[in-house]
């Protein structure tokens, strides 16, 4: 293996970590983190339920702050780590913000926009491409919200039990 997958597998491991604050705040566990330079400029993650803000996703979150820290729009020079594959909200920031670079854990068949369902990061047509990495740490990354959603229709099967 190349220095860059270990790289890479280190930084999803602290997105997992942004992930399971969400996780533990009842949020879908999704986290992401950006790095520049070899240092984590911002992180993230899942707080749509608490702020109730549908574009309150993990790399939204975590795009914002980098462009805040770096006080510009543009993230050239950056990698995005993310535990799920961006949607096509995500994808369409990530490509306006120039992100460089995309690392992501689990596919996501439902709205994967890195190239599930279609790839929006390297559309030829849009006047940026970011690389895209997938896969890394993508067991644990599917596991953990596998977890997470048998514990919630558990919870609601629960829930409806004790209601009749």
């Amino acid at each position: 293996m190349d220095e860059q997958f270990y790289i890479d597998t280190y930084f999803m491991s602290k997105a997992i970590e942004e992930a399971n604050k969400a996780g533990a705040k009842g949020e879908v566990p999704i986290g992401a983190l950006i790095v520049k330079d070899g240092e984590v400029i911002a992180k993230g993650y899942n707080l749509r339920e608490t702020n109730r803000k549908a574009a309150a996703h993990a790399e939204m979150i975590a795009i914002e702050e980098a462009c805040q820290r770096l006080e510009s729009w543009r993230l050239h020079d950056c990698t995005l780590y993310v535990t799920l594959e961006p949607c096509p909200m995500c994808a369409g920031a990530i490509v306006q913000s120039r992100m460089d670079r995309v690392v992501f854990g689990a596919i996501d068949p439902k709205a994967g926009c890195a190239g599930t369902l279609m790839n929006l990061l390297q559309e030829e047509r849009f006047n940026h491409q970011s690389e895209v990495v997938s896969g890394i740490l993508g067991s644990e990354c599917g596991d953990m919200l596998r977890q997470f959603f048998r514990e919630l229709r558990q919870k609601k099967k629960d829930e409806k039990a004790i209601k009749k």
